[in-house]
């Protein structure tokens, strides 16, 4: 949810151009991401959550990707963007850990919800 909000932050101050390019493709990424969470929670399944965990993982990935063409572009406030690239980095690294949980037989932890 926090890299979500962080996204859009960010892309608020992005060109009014890229309303419907760069700003639509980043603003779905990372709610791409809190959404196949939420929706593979939902399913009370592990290979279910494993599926949409790894899907959450692509959508990361993507995120990654527009996040440093953003950077390149000079888009956004160097602060926001920053803080938006590590929420990326520390959401990606918990979506590994949680995969490689979800492929060994260890207990999950309970999701909050």
């Amino acid at each position: 949810m926090e890299l979500s909000v962080a996204i859009y932050d960010l892309t608020r101050d992005f060109p009014r151009e890229e309303i419907y390019g760069l700003t639509s493709q980043m603003r779905r990424a990372s709610v791409s991401i809190l959404s196949n969470i939420a929706e593979g929670h939902g399913r009370h399944s592990r290979s279910q959550l494993a599926n949409f965990t790894a899907m959450a993982k692509g959508s990361c990935y993507e995120l990654e990707a527009q996040l440093l063409l953003a950077r390149e572009l000079s888009y956004g406030a160097v602060e926001k963007l920053q803080r938006s690239q590590g929420l990326c980095n520390e959401v990606g690294r918990m979506l590994h850990s949680m995969l490689n949980k979800l492929h060994s037989r260890e207990e999950l932890p309970q999701v909050r919800t």
